[in-house]
């Protein structure tokens, strides 16, 4: 899950930035927070029904829920959630979380072979 928050810290980074906004770090946890408790709460969840949340498939669970309860909370905050927003942050997310997941899976599955 360490992996996932600092995607999502980053992608609140990178829009702020892009945007002439603060690299300070309230306002990162300002634009992050809605998106942090969607990646919490789904994680969470995956945990509880005993899901490696460090698994591709898994990890598209872990990617949706993110965005859309990050989404969902910008949205009853009274934040934007403009459309051309979600596509972006559903692309950038999307490279992010399942990115590292794609890369480790060879990873770990050649450790295992090894072990054997």
């Amino acid at each position: 899950m360490a992996l996932d928050l600092a995607v999502v810290l980053l992608f609140a980074v990178i829009g702020r930035l892009s945007h002439g906004e603060g690299a300070d770090p309230l306002g990162i946890l300002v634009t992050a927070w809605p998106f942090v408790v969607g990646l919490i709460g789904t994680s969470v969840s995956l945990i509880g029904m005993k899901r490696p949340t460090d698994e591709l498939l898994n990890g598209v669970f872990v990617w949706l829920g993110t965005l859309v309860f990050g989404m969902w909370i910008r949205f009853n905050a009274g934040d934007g959630v403009q459309p051309a927003f979600v596509v972006v942050a559903a692309v950038v997310l999307a490279l992010g979380l399942l990115g590292w997941r794609l890369i480790a899976a060879p990873i770990a599955r050649t450790s295992l072979e090894r072990r054997s």
